[in-house]
């Protein structure tokens, strides 16, 4: 019987590696995928020696890179979910965002999806399969880092092409826009500010926010049977930051129950 596979991009963070921990409850392997190889190997090593986990190393932003990851995929099965998790963010404004840095996080955090898809699109065929592309909060309203922003965005727009494109084909397709997540890639902003985090609560509705975790739970839905009637849709796992803001409520309706 030929084994259903899971694929993570950008496995080797924490993001992905919690989604790589919850689809193996679902999937006979999952494939890690990421271009840092040592990063790699420890986040493998983080979710036991199992069998269940493999490591390809791969740069999403290269296309022949690419197209070996889904030949050494194709070797140990087919694929049933693709999950584009790779991403990144660098300047945090336009005033400090030059052409490169517009392509590289464009190359990385939206071209990088639809390579990744066109290299699986056979295998997911075959399979009836999932793809869950790892938006963000950033592509559906400003909140700084505008090259990463616009990117995600454009995300967005391509999970949608591709639902209505290769639903005729059982295809789904959907995204998950995370909120704030404590994560490596926020340590930095944590250093330069140990109560970002805090100060960050007053802006969510559930006055918390979300964990990798809470990210992987997402994708583990849409990528399950419980959402087979679901495809097109981005669901934001944001704690209701994209919902609304109670302090402006507040101060909006002038009243004390916000």
């Amino acid at each position: 019987m030929t084994k259903s596979i899971a694929v993570v991009t950008g496995a080797a963070g924490d993001i992905g590696r919690a989604i790589a921990a919850r689809l193996a409850d679902s999937h006979d392997i999952v494939v890690l995928a990421d271009i840092d190889p040592a990063s790699l190997d420890k986040a493998v090593a983080s979710l036991g020696n199992t069998g269940t986990f493999r490591a390809i190393v791969c740069d999403v932003t290269n296309e022949a890179s690419i197209t070996a990851m889904a030949s050494d995929i194709g070797k140990l099965g087919l694929a049933k979910t693709l999950v584009n998790n790779a991403g990144a963010a660098r300047a945090v404004s336009l005033h400090d965002t030059d052409a490169a840095i517009w392509r590289q996080d464009n190359a990385l955090n939206l071209e990088a999806a639809f390579l990744t898809f066109r290299a699986l699109e056979e295998q997911l065929k075959q399979t009836r399969g999932a793809l869950v592309n790892i938006a963000s909060v950033n592509g559906m309203a400003v909140f700084g880092h505008p090259a990463y922003s616009a990117a995600k965005a454009g995300l967005i727009h391509l999970t949608r092409l591709i639902a209505v494109e290769y639903g005729k084909f059982g295809i789904r397709a959907n995204a998950v826009a995370p909120g704030t997540v404590r994560t490596q890639a926020w340590e930095a902003r944590a250093a330069a500010n140990p109560a970002v985090f805090e100060e960050a609560k007053r802006w969510y509705a559930l006055q918390r926010i979300a964990t990798a975790e809470d990210v992987a739970n997402a994708v583990f839905f849409l990528a399950s049977d419980q959402a087979a009637a679901i495809t097109g849709t981005c669901l934001p796992v944001d704690c209701g930051l994209t919902a609304g803001q109670a302090e402006l409520a507040r101060t909006f309706s002038q009243s004390e129950h916000y």
